[in-house]
């Protein structure tokens, strides 16, 4: 059991020596600023660094996850790292075409939503004498509704019908209506895309940019087979890919086993023979990205806490300075009762001060410039609980460590000696 009385002996004691180190740090102002500096750098260092990584890896995390986390992209180009990357072998890979979409279609069991999509990039669409340039488009099959989460904030996707059909209709992204439409409704207008006039079914809500670039805010859709009409979708010339989307229940690794099965089979390959396929997925991504963010965050601790040595000498010194100082006075409050005790948690609760100051103008320097880049860059950059309690337990060690020495050789005083100091 805790003693009580000895507890709340203790917890005034704490809050007087809190009133005078605060005294104390009050009555040297430049002193007290100067002496924090350090720490203040230090904080700014490690917690802008923390921010900047937490809100990158948030945001890559988000564009990966937006692709499906339970999606498997089959393609000829492999999501690999390092310099090994065999680009020529990968380029004379066929593409997946339509024929094996529909092969897929019919003979994947753990598939839960299957299409094709084919990159149409760089492209100007006109409305009258509005253009919107270097917009991407993909053309998809059917069930790219299926494979991919997105919302329309006005009008409709296409239906069967029309993808099979290709027929001229196009979903358009925020940026894009903006552009071409900035004071009347798309739907139902016709644009021009390469010179070939399309219908405006609907209309994808606004996301904000995307650090893999995979936003639909400047971003249109067709059918495929109406693509079919001035690109050639099942040729090399083009970047395709067949995304297929897990049965609820069935890991990714479940479908990529069948998915690589079947592709084998479609394609031919003997026994043995080497896929001429990829089977891509967003754990790919995932873990090379965590790797360099953990590389990031460490070497921003390092350039952070370099600044907080500094700044950790500077308080000893600082609080050296002022035993120094009140040397009289402890004497005097030693001859009066004082306890070691009470010396030492003074001095101790006005260096932990001393580093919060410091750390708390960090904290609020990195809070500043996060607001100012979410507002000015519109990149969405944060400051979170978690890095702003790193940053108060980081101020709260390096003000006990480097306020102990300095507080312990008060606390050891001879009273007598003490009030005959000069």
């Amino acid at each position: 059991m805790i003693d009580k009385k000895a507890f709340f002996t203790v917890l005034t004691q704490v809050i007087e020596s809190t009133k005078s180190a605060w005294a104390a740090l009050r009555a040297n102002g430049v002193r007290t600023f100067l002496s924090t500096l350090g720490i203040t750098i230090g904080i700014f260092c490690i917690i802008m660094v923390l921010s900047i990584v937490d809100s990158l890896e948030k945001n890559l995390q988000n564009s990966v996850e937006s692709l499906g986390k339970d999606v498997a992209i089959i393609e000829k180009w492999p999501w690999e790292f390092g310099a090994d990357y065999k680009w020529w072998k990968y380029m004379n890979r066929p593409n997946p075409t339509l024929a094996e979409l529909d092969k897929l279609s019919e003979k994947l069991s753990l598939s839960g939503g299957i299409s094709l999509n084919v990159d149409l990039s760089a492209i100007t669409l006109k409305y009258k004498q509005n253009n919107a340039e270097n917009a991407n488009g993909i053309a998809v099959s059917y069930g790219y509704k299926e494979v991919k989460d997105f919302e329309l904030a006005d009008g409709r996707y296409f239906t069967e019908n029309e993808s099979r059909g290709g027929e001229q209709v196009v979903l358009i992204g925020s940026e894009i209506a903006a552009n071409l439409f900035p004071s009347v409704s798309p739907i139902d207008k016709q644009i021009s895309i390469k010179g070939k006039p399309f219908r405006v079914i609907g209309v994808f809500v606004k996301e904000g940019e995307s650090l893999l670039g995979n936003s639909t805010d400047n971003l249109f859709v067709i059918p495929v087979k109406t693509a079919d009409n001035f690109v050639r979708i099942n040729s090399n010339m083009v970047n395709s890919r067949i995304q297929v989307k897990a049965k609820e229940g069935i890991s990714v690794d479940q479908l990529e086993n069948e998915i690589k099965g079947v592709m084998r089979i479609i394609r031919k390959l003997r026994p043995g023979e080497e896929q001429n396929f990829a089977i891509n997925k967003t754990t790919l991504l995932s873990k090379p990205l965590k790797s360099l963010f953990s590389v990031v965050s460490t070497a921003g601790w390092i350039i952070g806490l370099f600044a907080i040595l500094v700044g950790g000498f500077g308080i000893a010194n600082i609080m050296f300075v002022s035993v120094k100082e009140r040397t009289q006075q402890i004497g005097i409050q030693k001859s009066l009762g004082a306890k070691n005790y009470f010396i030492l948690i003074e001095f101790l609760v006005e260096a932990v001060i001393l580093c919060l100051v410091g750390g708390a103008i960090g904290l609020l320097s990195v809070y500043l410039i996060t607001l100012a880049v979410k507002t000015w860059v519109g990149l969405n950059l944060f400051l979170s609980a978690g890095n702003i309690i790193t940053g108060i337990a980081v101020s709260v060690s390096i003000g006990l460590i480097s306020g102990f020495i300095p507080a312990y050789s008060a606390s050891k005083l001879d009273p007598v000696e003490a009030i005959r100091a000069k």
